[in-house]
Protein backbone atom coordinates (compact mmCIF):
# COMPACT_ATOMS: atom_id res chain seq x y z
CA UNK A 1 0.00 0.00 0.00
CA UNK A 2 1.35 3.32 -1.14
CA UNK A 3 0.48 6.57 1.35
CA UNK A 4 0.24 9.68 -0.49
CA UNK A 5 1.02 12.63 1.72
CA UNK A 6 2.10 16.10 1.55
CA UNK A 7 1.75 16.02 5.86
CA UNK A 8 4.93 13.82 6.88
CA UNK A 9 7.60 14.93 8.97
CA UNK A 10 10.77 16.18 6.78
CA UNK A 11 14.01 17.72 6.82
CA UNK A 12 13.61 21.45 8.69
CA UNK A 13 10.67 19.64 9.58
CA UNK A 14 10.82 17.00 11.74
CA UNK A 15 7.76 17.14 13.70
CA UNK A 16 5.27 18.29 10.87
CA UNK A 17 2.67 15.73 10.06
CA UNK A 18 3.11 13.41 12.92
CA UNK A 19 -0.26 12.32 13.25
CA UNK A 20 0.35 10.93 9.38
CA UNK A 21 3.73 9.05 10.21
CA UNK A 22 1.85 7.32 13.63
CA UNK A 23 -0.55 6.05 11.24
CA UNK A 24 2.13 4.44 9.01
CA UNK A 25 3.46 2.96 11.86
CA UNK A 26 0.17 1.88 13.68
CA UNK A 27 -0.39 0.48 10.17
CA UNK A 28 2.79 -1.42 10.03
CA UNK A 29 2.40 -3.11 13.39
CA UNK A 30 -0.47 -4.15 12.23
CA UNK A 31 1.41 -6.24 9.20
CA UNK A 32 0.59 -3.80 6.36
CA UNK A 33 3.53 -2.80 4.09
CA UNK A 34 3.34 1.18 3.51
CA UNK A 35 5.74 3.05 1.16
CA UNK A 36 5.33 6.56 1.79
CA UNK A 37 5.09 8.96 -0.92
CA UNK A 38 6.29 12.66 0.15
CA UNK A 39 5.14 15.93 -1.67
CA UNK A 40 6.42 18.97 0.37
CA UNK A 41 3.78 21.33 -1.14
CA UNK A 42 4.35 23.41 1.65
CA UNK A 43 7.62 24.31 0.19
CA UNK A 44 6.17 25.34 -2.82
CA UNK A 45 3.11 24.73 -4.77
CA UNK A 46 4.56 23.56 -8.13
CA UNK A 47 5.74 20.55 -6.42
CA UNK A 48 2.57 18.90 -7.00
CA UNK A 49 2.91 18.95 -10.51
CA UNK A 50 6.70 18.18 -10.13
CA UNK A 51 5.87 15.27 -8.51
CA UNK A 52 4.38 13.25 -10.79
CA UNK A 53 6.98 11.91 -12.76
CA UNK A 54 8.29 10.60 -9.80
CA UNK A 55 4.87 9.07 -8.32
CA UNK A 56 3.96 7.45 -11.71
CA UNK A 57 7.25 5.90 -11.43
CA UNK A 58 7.18 4.91 -7.52
CA UNK A 59 3.16 2.92 -8.77
CA UNK A 60 5.44 1.32 -11.68
CA UNK A 61 8.30 -0.16 -9.08
CA UNK A 62 5.52 -2.01 -6.79
CA UNK A 63 2.63 -4.11 -6.93
CA UNK A 64 0.32 -1.76 -4.41
CA UNK A 65 -3.13 -2.61 -4.14
CA UNK A 66 -3.98 0.37 -3.11
CA UNK A 67 -3.39 4.59 -3.04
CA UNK A 68 -3.94 6.17 0.86
CA UNK A 69 -3.74 10.05 0.26
CA UNK A 70 -3.82 12.25 3.38
CA UNK A 71 -5.11 16.17 2.30
CA UNK A 72 -7.54 16.87 -0.36
CA UNK A 73 -4.60 19.33 -2.18
CA UNK A 74 -2.44 15.72 -2.30
CA UNK A 75 -5.24 14.78 -4.13
CA UNK A 76 -3.88 16.23 -7.23
CA UNK A 77 -0.99 13.66 -7.20
CA UNK A 78 -2.95 10.55 -5.60
CA UNK A 79 -6.07 10.82 -8.32
CA UNK A 80 -3.52 11.19 -10.90
CA UNK A 81 -3.68 7.62 -11.99
CA UNK A 82 -6.35 5.45 -13.22
CA UNK A 83 -5.58 1.82 -12.58
CA UNK A 84 -5.00 1.60 -8.58
CA UNK A 85 -7.85 2.12 -6.08
CA UNK A 86 -7.75 4.93 -3.94
CA UNK A 87 -8.80 5.95 -0.14
CA UNK A 88 -8.64 9.79 0.88
CA UNK A 89 -8.52 11.04 3.93
CA UNK A 90 -9.83 14.47 4.63
CA UNK A 91 -8.53 15.93 7.58
CA UNK A 92 -10.24 19.43 7.83
CA UNK A 93 -8.93 23.00 7.10
CA UNK A 94 -8.78 21.80 3.17
CA UNK A 95 -12.81 21.34 3.00
CA UNK A 96 -12.96 25.43 3.42
CA UNK A 97 -9.76 26.94 2.21
CA UNK A 98 -10.35 29.08 -0.95
CA UNK A 99 -9.78 26.85 -3.77
CA UNK A 100 -8.05 24.38 -1.84
CA UNK A 101 -11.95 23.26 -1.09
CA UNK A 102 -12.96 22.88 -4.75
CA UNK A 103 -9.84 20.76 -5.21
CA UNK A 104 -10.91 18.63 -2.16
CA UNK A 105 -14.12 17.91 -3.40
CA UNK A 106 -13.08 16.59 -6.61
CA UNK A 107 -10.21 14.18 -5.47
CA UNK A 108 -12.91 13.30 -2.79
CA UNK A 109 -15.80 12.20 -5.49
CA UNK A 110 -12.74 10.62 -7.83
CA UNK A 111 -11.45 8.01 -4.74
CA UNK A 112 -12.94 4.80 -4.40
CA UNK A 113 -13.39 5.52 -0.53
CA UNK A 114 -13.08 8.97 1.86
CA UNK A 115 -12.55 8.92 4.97
CA UNK A 116 -12.99 12.26 7.35
CA UNK A 117 -11.68 12.92 10.48
CA UNK A 118 -14.90 13.92 11.83
CA UNK A 119 -19.27 14.84 11.19
CA UNK A 120 -17.43 17.97 10.61
CA UNK A 121 -15.54 18.09 8.10
CA UNK A 122 -18.15 15.23 6.40
CA UNK A 123 -20.83 18.78 6.54
CA UNK A 124 -18.16 20.98 4.80
CA UNK A 125 -16.49 18.31 2.30
CA UNK A 126 -20.80 18.35 0.79
CA UNK A 127 -20.66 14.19 0.29
CA UNK A 128 -21.12 11.28 2.45
CA UNK A 129 -17.79 9.71 3.48
CA UNK A 130 -17.47 6.18 3.90
CA UNK A 131 -16.11 6.38 7.38
CA UNK A 132 -15.35 8.84 9.88
CA UNK A 133 -11.72 8.03 11.86
CA UNK A 134 -10.44 11.00 13.88
CA UNK A 135 -6.07 9.95 14.26
CA UNK A 136 -5.37 8.13 16.73
CA UNK A 137 -3.32 9.26 20.10
CA UNK A 138 -0.18 7.73 21.26
CA UNK A 139 -1.54 6.34 24.83
CA UNK A 140 1.68 4.94 25.60
CA UNK A 141 3.43 8.91 24.95
CA UNK A 142 0.42 11.17 26.17
CA UNK A 143 0.29 9.94 29.53
CA UNK A 144 -0.09 11.71 33.09
CA UNK A 145 2.77 11.96 34.99
CA UNK A 146 3.08 14.64 37.58
CA UNK A 147 2.79 18.08 37.03
CA UNK A 148 6.00 19.25 39.06
CA UNK A 149 7.92 16.60 37.77
CA UNK A 150 7.24 18.27 34.36
CA UNK A 151 7.87 21.67 35.30
CA UNK A 152 11.48 20.50 36.73
CA UNK A 153 12.20 19.42 33.80
CA UNK A 154 11.07 22.14 31.57
CA UNK A 155 12.77 24.33 33.79
CA UNK A 156 9.43 26.22 35.12
CA UNK A 157 8.08 27.97 37.81
CA UNK A 158 6.17 25.89 40.54
CA UNK A 159 4.21 29.03 41.65
CA UNK A 160 2.82 30.18 38.42
CA UNK A 161 -0.47 29.21 36.90
CA UNK A 162 0.54 28.48 33.23
CA UNK A 163 -2.15 28.38 30.19
CA UNK A 164 -0.41 26.15 27.15
CA UNK A 165 -0.43 26.95 23.57
CA UNK A 166 0.29 24.26 22.22
CA UNK A 167 0.72 23.82 17.96
CA UNK A 168 1.99 26.17 14.92
CA UNK A 169 1.87 30.09 15.25
CA UNK A 170 0.04 30.10 12.46
CA UNK A 171 -2.91 33.18 12.00
CA UNK A 172 -5.58 30.38 11.71
CA UNK A 173 -4.95 29.52 15.34
CA UNK A 174 -4.92 32.76 17.03
CA UNK A 175 -2.88 32.59 19.35
CA UNK A 176 -3.41 36.63 19.87
CA UNK A 177 -6.77 36.07 20.87
CA UNK A 178 -4.69 33.55 23.59
CA UNK A 179 -2.54 35.98 24.37
CA UNK A 180 -5.78 38.54 24.79
CA UNK A 181 -7.39 36.36 27.27
CA UNK A 182 -3.91 35.75 29.12
CA UNK A 183 -3.57 39.40 29.56
CA UNK A 184 -6.58 40.01 31.02
CA UNK A 185 -6.62 37.33 33.56
CA UNK A 186 -2.98 38.95 34.42
CA UNK A 187 -4.98 42.72 35.14
CA UNK A 188 -7.55 40.78 37.38
CA UNK A 189 -4.79 39.55 39.13
CA UNK A 190 -4.32 36.14 38.36
CA UNK A 191 -0.70 34.50 39.00
CA UNK A 192 -0.84 33.28 35.65
CA UNK A 193 1.53 32.71 32.38
CA UNK A 194 1.74 31.91 28.94
CA UNK A 195 3.32 28.93 28.20
CA UNK A 196 4.04 28.01 24.11
CA UNK A 197 5.26 24.78 23.17
CA UNK A 198 5.15 25.57 19.02
CA UNK A 199 8.16 23.33 17.09
CA UNK A 200 8.80 21.30 20.19
CA UNK A 201 9.81 17.67 19.62
CA UNK A 202 6.66 15.81 19.37
CA UNK A 203 7.96 13.46 22.60
CA UNK A 204 8.60 16.68 25.07
CA UNK A 205 4.78 17.90 23.93
CA UNK A 206 3.60 15.36 26.86
CA UNK A 207 5.84 17.18 29.27
CA UNK A 208 4.25 20.94 28.27
CA UNK A 209 0.79 19.11 28.78
CA UNK A 210 1.74 17.79 32.47
CA UNK A 211 3.33 21.29 33.69
CA UNK A 212 0.45 23.21 32.23
CA UNK A 213 -2.67 24.25 34.55
CA UNK A 214 -4.85 24.30 31.20
CA UNK A 215 -4.75 23.69 27.53
CA UNK A 216 -6.82 26.57 25.48
CA UNK A 217 -7.35 25.94 21.27
CA UNK A 218 -9.29 28.79 20.03
CA UNK A 219 -8.50 28.34 16.35
CA UNK A 220 -10.17 29.46 13.22
CA UNK A 221 -11.10 25.97 11.63
CA UNK A 222 -10.31 22.82 13.23
CA UNK A 223 -11.14 19.00 11.81
CA UNK A 224 -10.37 16.86 14.65
CA UNK A 225 -7.51 18.60 16.52
CA UNK A 226 -4.77 16.23 17.91
CA UNK A 227 -3.87 19.12 20.79
CA UNK A 228 -7.35 18.04 22.56
CA UNK A 229 -7.14 14.46 22.28
CA UNK A 230 -3.55 14.77 23.66
CA UNK A 231 -4.05 16.42 26.65
CA UNK A 232 -7.36 14.58 27.41
CA UNK A 233 -4.78 11.64 27.62
CA UNK A 234 -2.91 13.66 29.62
CA UNK A 235 -5.97 14.36 32.27
CA UNK A 236 -5.21 18.18 31.64
CA UNK A 237 -8.39 20.82 31.54
CA UNK A 238 -8.93 22.26 28.58
CA UNK A 239 -10.89 25.70 27.22
CA UNK A 240 -11.67 25.32 23.48
CA UNK A 241 -14.18 26.44 20.63
CA UNK A 242 -16.86 23.91 19.13
CA UNK A 243 -14.26 23.15 17.05
CA UNK A 244 -14.53 19.58 14.73
CA UNK A 245 -15.29 16.73 16.95
CA UNK A 246 -14.30 18.75 20.04
CA UNK A 247 -17.49 18.06 21.97
CA UNK A 248 -17.40 14.26 21.36
CA UNK A 249 -14.00 13.83 22.25
CA UNK A 250 -15.20 16.04 25.55
CA UNK A 251 -18.26 15.20 26.13
CA UNK A 252 -19.20 16.37 29.39
CA UNK A 253 -15.53 15.80 30.92
CA UNK A 254 -15.11 18.04 34.40
CA UNK A 255 -12.68 20.85 34.16
CA UNK A 256 -13.39 20.88 30.24
CA UNK A 257 -15.06 24.35 29.22
CA UNK A 258 -15.99 25.58 25.92
CA UNK A 259 -16.08 29.09 24.92
CA UNK A 260 -17.10 31.50 22.59
CA UNK A 261 -13.55 32.25 21.33
CA UNK A 262 -13.25 36.40 22.15
CA UNK A 263 -10.99 37.49 23.88
CA UNK A 264 -13.37 37.97 27.13
CA UNK A 265 -14.85 34.88 26.41
CA UNK A 266 -11.49 32.81 26.63
CA UNK A 267 -10.55 34.33 29.06
CA UNK A 268 -13.73 33.73 31.09
CA UNK A 269 -13.58 30.10 30.54
CA UNK A 270 -9.78 30.03 31.67
CA UNK A 271 -10.75 31.15 35.02
CA UNK A 272 -13.18 28.52 35.57
CA UNK A 273 -10.22 26.05 34.63
CA UNK A 274 -8.40 27.52 36.50
CA UNK A 275 -10.50 27.49 39.94
CA UNK A 276 -11.63 23.90 39.30
CA UNK A 277 -7.90 23.11 40.27
CA UNK A 278 -7.24 19.79 39.65
CA UNK A 279 -6.49 17.41 36.59
CA UNK A 280 -9.17 16.14 34.73
CA UNK A 281 -10.70 12.29 34.07
CA UNK A 282 -10.54 12.67 30.34
CA UNK A 283 -7.71 9.80 29.75
CA UNK A 284 -11.07 7.70 30.00
CA UNK A 285 -12.81 9.18 27.66
CA UNK A 286 -10.12 8.39 24.50
CA UNK A 287 -8.99 4.88 25.23
CA UNK A 288 -10.63 3.95 21.99
CA UNK A 289 -8.89 6.38 19.91
CA UNK A 290 -5.89 4.80 20.36
CA UNK A 291 -3.15 4.66 17.40
CA UNK A 292 -4.03 0.63 16.82
CA UNK A 293 -8.06 1.43 17.17
CA UNK A 294 -7.69 3.71 14.10
CA UNK A 295 -5.35 2.30 11.90
CA UNK A 296 -7.72 -1.06 12.82
CA UNK A 297 -10.95 1.19 11.44
CA UNK A 298 -8.83 2.50 8.49
CA UNK A 299 -7.93 -1.03 8.01
CA UNK A 300 -11.12 -1.66 7.55
CA UNK A 301 -11.93 0.60 4.61
CA UNK A 302 -9.17 -0.55 2.29
CA UNK A 303 -10.58 -3.99 3.05
CA UNK A 304 -13.74 -3.05 2.14
CA UNK A 305 -12.38 -1.03 -1.15
CA UNK A 306 -10.35 -4.07 -2.30
CA UNK A 307 -13.89 -6.48 -1.68
CA UNK A 308 -15.55 -3.78 -3.99
CA UNK A 309 -17.57 -2.66 -1.07
CA UNK A 310 -17.66 0.62 0.53
CA UNK A 311 -21.34 0.53 2.03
Amino acid sequence: MLVVTNLYPHEGAPYFGTFVYDEVQALRNLGVAVDVFFVNGRANKLNYALALPAYWRHLQARPYDLVHIHYGLTGLVGCAQWWKPTVITVHGIEVVLPGVARVTRLCARRADAVIVTSRWVEAHLGQRADAIIPPGIDLNLFRPMPQEEARKQLGLPLDRKLVLFAGQRRPDKRIHVVEGAVQRLKAQGWPVELLIASGEPHERVPLYMNAADVLVLVSQVEGSPMVIKEAMACNLPIVTGDLGDTRDVIGDTEGCFFCDRTVEGTAEALAKALRFGRRTNGRERVHHLSLEASARRVLDVYERVLRGNTT
